[in-house]
């Protein structure tokens, strides 16, 4: 860990690729749960009627992501309910349940299902949500994912991240994945694979894109990559090291960190590899850049003062302000969706840990207790912080609350997994 810095500009290999975009793999990421949140909010959740005709069961993935989130405490209904089915409030706030999830499947003609949700206020006896969807049989895990997210965002007044996808980095044997996931580990398919190592991963905005460091050319460049059509192109291939992409808010440009003119100063590049700007230009090595949730400013990572700090510059130009002041060593800026906080890691007494720092007020706090922490990347909804670190040494995930009380790992049963983004929601 303590060539982290060195790693990020200045990583080479020969990149191997093959096989198609999106093939699925048999591997699953496994999901450990501790510590749950300040409060939980009590929700009983009835087996929907003629869930056995889909291939997944809806209400036992809903129940996952609930008790993945750590903001819910499950009461098991022990009941087949439908979503217009008479409901006993009076018996169900004696049960603790202050919100009751129901419903139904059906299957239709064409061979899609009709799965029918609500969501009930026990405490107020009233309705709080509810919908139908007519989903394909491959579709009804997104399908539940998108019912806790309604749930989720119905009793704490945040939009859930449950449909949303992931992507990181694996290594088994001699080689490397660059693979694609739901947020819960399932449905795992390669995008990418090689036998030297991918890094760098990043989402665009839309979902549809994914940005990497390749090595293809005996040297980083970097490629987009859409994950619809599986076209690739190059954005940055420029002489010297070119790594570190992050996109626009907007997904029309890409910060890079190059090498071109000497040392590693940032960029910014239109999405198709035109329109090359250079943004700071510093004695130090520039890097690590990412997009303001506005996209009005670029942080990044620099050691002009002597030692590896984040930096904030404006995206036209001008000076560049520093950001964090405690300790000696802070690298991989990450900004939250809604501009307030910053995640990082830092190194304190030979330890690499997450921390954010609330921009506003300037406090900090850790939010790990593991050692060997890279690559932050926040959930879309700004709840939890996905990073890599190490278990039984070996590469795995973790995911944590912005708070620090709930903590998940993600692990593979052989391998290494590192290099985690989150993708954005999806449309």
């Amino acid at each position: 860990m303590s060539s982290v810095f060195n790693k990020i500009v200045f990583s080479a290999a020969l990149l191997a690729i093959g096989g198609l975009l999106y093939t699925p793999v048999q591997a699953q990421l496994r999901v450990e749960v501790s510590g749950v949140g300040s409060s939980q909010i009590p929700v009983a959740i009835a087996a929907f009627a003629d869930e056995m005709l889909i291939p997944q069961q809806i209400t036992s993935i809903i129940k996952d992501d609930l008790n993945r989130s750590g903001y819910f405490k499950i009461i098991d209904a022990d009941a087949v309910i439908t979503e217009s089915a008479p409901v006993n409030f009076d018996e169900w706030r004696k049960r603790g349940a202050e919100a009751l999830v129901v419903g139904s499947v059906q299957r239709l003609a064409d061979g899609r299902f009709d799965v029918r949700y609500r969501l009930l206020d026990t405490v107020k006896s009233v309705p709080l949500s509810g919908f139908s969807v007519a989903t394909p049989p491959t579709n009804t895990r997104l399908t539940a994912h998108k019912i806790a997210d309604d749930i989720y965002e119905k009793l704490t007044g945040i939009p859930g991240a449950f449909a949303t996808r992931i992507a990181y980095v694996t290594k088994a044997g001699n080689e490397y994945r660059l693979e694609v996931a739901d947020a819960d580990g399932d449905g795992i398919k390669v995008a990418l694979r090689s036998n030297e190592p991918i890094i760098s991963p990043a989402w665009s905005a839309d979902g549809t894109k994914v940005a990497y460091v390749s090595f293809e050319a005996k040297k980083p460049v970097v490629w987009v990559q859409n994950l619809v059509t599986g076209e690739r192109r190059i954005v940055a291939n420029f002489k010297g090291n070119n790594s570190a992409p992050a996109w626009s808010p907007d997904g029309s440009r890409l910060a890079v960190a190059l090498s071109r003119d000497g040392l590693t100063q940032i960029y910014t590049v239109n999405a198709d590899g035109s329109g090359l700007q250079k943004l700071t230009s510093s004695s130090g090595i520039d890097t690590e850049p990412q997009f303001s949730a506005d996209g009005q400013s670029v942080y990044f990572l620099s050691d002009r003062g002597g030692s590896p700090q984040i930096y904030r510059i404006n995206t036209n130009g001008g000076e560049a302000k520093r950001v964090t002041f405690n300790g000696t060593y802070n690298i991989t800026p990450r900004i939250s969706p809604d501009g307030r906080t910053l995640a990082y890691i830092s190194r304190r007494d030979n330890k690499f840990q997450l921390y954010v720092l609330d921009l506003a007020t300037g406090q900090e706090q850790r939010l790990s207790d593991t050692t060997k922490d890279e690559s932050p990347s926040f959930s879309p909804n700004g709840r939890y912080i996905m990073y890599a670190t190490e278990s039984g040494r070996r590469g795995a995930l973790a995911v944590v609350s912005v708070d620090g009380k709930v903590k998940q790992k993600l692990t593979v049963q052989a391998g290494d997994i590192r290099e985690p983004t989150w993708g954005p929601f999806m449309k």
